[in-house]
């Protein structure tokens, strides 16, 4: 369902977009997209971070009772995007249309999506690992949108993006404010490096879901 909210894009009819990230996705299993969303879309989502409503709190790894804070491991803070606010409302609209897109284009199955404002302090970093172990999750891709203004090389916190045996690096990918890096979940192992500053985005994660009733899996 969408959600009501502001426009979100750049441009009015966004389809130029969703074809070349489809394209990228079909041909090496990740995308990365510059400027798809309005400036005033990431300067409202940055907003966000200071919003009362949002209670950040220390990341862990791990799901469910295997969940635990190890901060030798991740650093980033996070708060779960409900879309209660405009910002998170027009993020979350956008990226139901990205679905949609997606579906229509490659016939994934996506079921829905959920995401979390992601808080790096300096120094911190989220050694290599991957989103979802294969037949085990239903995450099947991941996303990652910026909102760091003016990030220059010298800032870090890149995200490391490693082909399918976890070695060779594909990318290296600097967080600059209005970036969209999407791929596939399974395949692709990554780590961020640690930022000289603060470090601000949106980590989220579309799922398929394998019951005949609509609603999500658990977590595995």
């Amino acid at each position: 369902m969408l959600i009501s909210g502001v426009d979100s894009f750049v441009v009015e009819t966004p389809d130029a977009a969703f074809d070349a990230l489809a394209d990228a996705l079909v041909e090496r299993g990740y995308a990365v997209v510059n400027n798809l969303f309005s400036a005033a879309v990431i300067d409202s989502l940055r907003a966000e971070f200071k919003h009362p409503d949002c209670r950040f709190k220390t990341a862990g790894i791990g799901r469910e009772k295997h969940h635990a804070v190890a901060l030798d491991i991740r650093g980033d803070r996070i708060c779960w995007l409900v879309g209660s606010s405009v910002a998170a409302a027009t993020y979350l609209n956008a990226m139901e249309k990205l679905r949609l897109a997606l579906n229509q284009r490659l016939f994934m199955g996506l079921f829905d999506y959920e995401g979390h404002l992601s808080y790096y302090p300096v120094g911190t970093f989220y050694k290599k690992h991957l989103d979802a172990f294969k037949g085990r999750s239903n995450r099947v891709l991941s996303t990652v949108l910026y909102l760091n203004d003016n990030w220059t090389a010298d800032d870090g916190g890149e995200l490391i993006l490693y082909g399918d045996g976890g070695e060779e690096v594909l990318l290296q990918i600097s967080p600059i404010g209005g970036r969209l890096v999407v791929f596939l979940s399974e395949q692709f192992p990554h780590e961020v490096l640690p930022a000289r500053r603060e470090r601000y985005s949106v980590a989220g994660w579309y799922r398929i879901n394998s019951n005949s009733t609509a609603r999500v899996d658990p977590p595995v």
